[in-house]
């Protein structure tokens, strides 16, 4: 695996129920060039080195038995889509995970790039949470990408985003 598909990671919370449904593992990613006014995360934006893992390593170190899902927050972490792309198909493919991702792009924005464009279809649920886009923090967009999350059922939504 090559640099590119490495991640570097701000920190991470091995358990956490309060980060999307059911035992999550929930991983921050370092950097962000977004800088959104009021970010509760600052710390997370320098492109520095502070963790880096390969999704293998990453999972070895801190995944716990019964985890059902993963979270994955920031920094952006669409700033690294190359180790996230192999972060989030390894937890579906392999390891049966759900997946949730904020994110400060828009889905629209994210379609457009190759790799992220790629990086969609192992996303159960994408929350766009720009700042600089919203009130307070109170009107993050919510989009499910699968039927796996059991948080709402996809057929109910006509298109499937939440405001």
């Amino acid at each position: 695996m090559g640099r590119d598909n490495l991640l570097n990671i701000h920190s991470v919370i091995p358990l956490s129920r309060v980060n999307g449904p059911g035992k999550r593992l929930v991983v921050f990613f370092q950097g962000c060039a977004r800088r959104c006014p009021g970010c509760f995360n600052p710390a997370t934006h320098p492109f520095k080195p502070v963790h880096l893992y390969s999704p293998q390593g990453l999972y070895k170190e801190f995944l716990l038995p019964d985890i059902e899902g993963i979270t994955v927050s920031g920094g952006e972490p669409f700033s690294q889509t190359g180790g996230l792309l192999h972060l989030l198909r390894l937890c579906k493919e392999s390891l049966g995970l759900t997946t949730v991702v904020y994110t400060g792009f828009l889905y629209e924005e994210l379609k457009k790039g190759s790799l992220s464009g790629s990086t969609l279809k192992y996303i159960d649920v994408l929350i766009i949470a720009s700042i600089s886009r919203m009130i307070l923090s109170c009107r993050q967009r919510l989009r499910l990408l699968s039927g796996k999350t059991g948080l709402l059922k996809k057929q109910d939504l006509a298109k499937q985003t939440l405001i």
